[in-house]
């Protein structure tokens, strides 16, 4: 038969701490005592039935002479066998008892013919009596054997006594492979073994109390000590952090209770949790960040429709309006003010990842040349701007007009923090990863990048802050100077892009932020994306029916008007139902579909695949707030589609409808 091996494990994690905690508490002083009984015992051979020695993994270290007669010497389960029908299941079990109240004893067999018994002995070893009424064997156990009880006689009373059992207890404390203290129930650390004065950093000093040690529960600590103490909340983990100088330490406590020499003591196992911590502070951001991410994208994808019917509302009153007029001014200032609150608007969408970009295949060298000259007239003369190149293309897939804002943001933070003057640095070089690089809880895959470094000198960032840079509304600036969105803005690009964004700072030497993008392979540079085709301007048509969907009502009378104005046939539907509805009517031509892609009930792409069954040849306008990014696995499987991002001009909205009729 194979030997049991680790039978221990299927008790769990839990029955290994509570394991640990009981035999600590419960026989410490009196290890050396019960030691000595049970090696007195197996050796005595007196025992008219096998009497073993185990240690926890199963394996026998000694026997008496009945069990060597009977050719018990090799492991537990092989020993039980015979007596126990399922001998792994009945071992843990009986293993669990014995550790919790240091002996236990079952019965087996119809008759009740075999009787185990299983006896702590010290912290390491099991002694095991298999008793068998077959063979005449006793059915008491003696008493010699008793487990011994958790208590001091009165010889272990006297100083030799004590000082030998006091020995004793921190010699087996210190061979405990995991931190345990010995707590008094006013908090006071009776004793610590070697692990724990490791994890404390304690080596060197005396321990102070537990209070001094550890902060962060939530609740008094003497109010968790007092309720274990009584009982409660005994062998339930706490999460604290622990007040070690120059670490960021969190420790899991468990306690346990012992009564010795009539005082109620505590041992308590420690663990280190500052990764587990640590995972959890990554979950706890990446859903916070998870819910701003989707606010922003909401709100900005609700603004965005308003835009629209402002922006298209005064298009239509600029078209009754000349520069003469009074009105024109101030018409003209209120879509400059629309534009602007687009460009706000956008950076809400890069950093929830949902702006519409527009990728194409770029070299960064010829990007950041062609934006130098800008770049200069916004540090000002006070700041030097330096560009260096490493040889050899850096090419990369990117919208080249969201890039330069990222280098732009880049640039101005950096010029911001140098109020006296200095030097800020870009610098592009390609880095081949052979192993991912892990940092800033991002992994990024091993591959070959492209990457771009903006570095300055300015009073850099603070430790603390840093972490928090990238936050939407985060920022260091007074009150009016900054928005906090310029930081996170270029994070949401580069991301949406594919790449990775990276700070190093040090305080009173400047700051260094790092770009990597993925380097295009030579071939993957020749791809060129393919456009819709576009009707030439003297083949298309200005008289056809428009079916337009949209749920907001100002946008959906802007266009309408807008298409009217030029000559279009427009039904409108407030929504998905509505529109197929329109559509039961064979008799209806419609020659292009104009919908919004974000409606209650029913999305555009699923009314419109829909409708494509019986019209096959309608021509399909999608309008959206969001990313075309985000539309592209639904409207590539809508044929003859294009899409026109919000908010539109009444010119955009009539030149895409136009350039769609056939």
């Amino acid at each position: 038969p194979q030997p049991a091996q680790g039978f221990l494990l299927g008790a769990g994690a839990g029955l290994i701490a509570l394991a640990i905690i009981t035999v600590a508490a419960r026989f410490l002083s009196a290890a050396r005592s019960g030691l000595q009984v049970h090696a007195a015992l197996w050796s005595s051979g007196n025992e008219p039935c096998p009497v073993l020695v185990s240690d926890l993994e199963g394996t026998i270290v000694g026997t008496n002479p009945c069990a060597r007669a009977a050719g018990l010497s090799i492991q537990i389960q092989d020993s039980i066998k015979a007596h126990v029908a399922t001998p792994s299941a009945a071992i843990r079990r009986i293993v669990a008892l014995a550790l919790l109240n240091g002996h236990a004893t079952e019965t087996f067999g119809e008759n009740g013919q075999a009787k185990v018994s299983v006896f702590r002995l010290g912290l390491d070893k099991l002694t095991w009596r298999i008793e068998d009424s077959a063979a005449g064997a006793k059915q008491t156990t003696p008493k010699s054997v008793q487990a011994p009880v958790p208590s001091i006689s009165p010889a272990e009373k006297s100083p030799d006594k004590a000082e030998a059992r006091n020995e004793t207890e921190s010699e087996l404390l210190n061979a405990l492979p995991v931190p345990m203290l010995k707590i008094a129930v006013d908090g006071t650390i009776r004793s610590a073994n070697a692990q724990a004065r490791k994890l404390l950093a304690v080596n060197d000093r005396p321990i102070p109390p537990l209070f001094d040690l550890v902060e962060g529960m939530g609740r008094p600590i003497k109010d968790w000590l007092a309720d274990a103490a009584k009982g409660r909340g005994l062998l339930k983990p706490e999460i604290v952090r622990a007040l070690v100088p120059g670490q960021d330490l969190f420790l899991q406590i468990t306690l346990g209770r012992v009564d010795e020499d009539g005082d109620v003591l505590l041992i308590a196992v420690l663990n280190d949790a500052t990764e587990l911590k640590s995972l959890e502070a990554q979950f706890v951001q990446s859903q916070k960040m998870q819910a701003i991410g989707q606010l922003a994208g909401g709100v900005a994808h609700d603004f965005n429709n308003l835009l629209t019917a402002i922006s298209g509302h005064c298009d239509l009153m600029l078209l009754r309006h000349d520069q003469q007029d009074p009105d024109y001014a101030d018409l003209k200032q209120i879509e400059q003010n629309a534009n602007r609150a687009a460009s706000l608007v956008g950076q809400l969408l890069a950093f929830s990842r949902k702006q519409n970009l527009k990728p194409q295949v770029i070299d960064l060298r010829d990007t950041l040349s062609d934006l130098t000259h800008l770049l200069n007239r916004l540090v000002g003369e006070k700041v030097q701007l330096e560009l260096t190149h490493e040889s050899g293309p850096a090419t990369i897939r990117a919208d080249c007009r969201q890039l330069e804002q990222v280098i732009m943001n880049l640039v101005v933070n950096a010029r911001d923090a140098m109020t006296g003057g200095g030097r800020i640095a870009i610098t592009t070089y390609t880095e081949c990863l052979t192993v991912p690089l892990s940092r800033d809880r991002v992994e990024v895959p091993a591959g070959e990048y492209v990457v771009v470094e903006v570095a300055d000198q300015g009073v850099g960032i603070e430790p603390e802050v840093l972490p928090k840079i990238f936050e939407p509304f985060y920022t260091t600036k007074k009150t009016g100077e900054g928005t906090g969105l310029g930081l996170s803005t270029a994070y949401g690009i580069v991301k949406q892009t594919g790449g990775y964004i990276f700070a190093d700072s040090v305080r009173g030497k400047g700051t260094t932020f790092s770009l990597y993008f993925p380097k295009l392979a030579p071939s993957e540079e020749r791809i060129v994306v393919a456009e819709t085709p576009k009707m030439p301007a003297s083949e298309a048509r200005s008289d056809g029916v428009v079916l337009l969907v949209e749920d907001e009502a100002p946008v959906r009378a802007f266009a309408s008007r807008a298409l009217r104005m030029r000559g279009f046939t427009v039904l409108e539907a407030e929504s998905a139902e509505v529109a197929l509805k329109k559509l039961d009517d064979d008799d209806l031509c419609v020659d292009v579909f104009v919908t919004d892609v974000i409606m209650p009930k029913m999305d555009g792409p699923t009314w419109v695949r829909k409708a494509l069954e019986k019209r096959p040849n309608t021509r399909v306008v999608f309008v959206s707030g969001y990313a075309e990014e985000g539309l592209a696995e639904s409207q590539s499987r809508v044929p003859n589609s294009v899409f026109l991002p919000k908010p539109f001009s009444l010119t955009q909205l009539t030149a895409v409808v136009q350039s769609q009729m056939r």
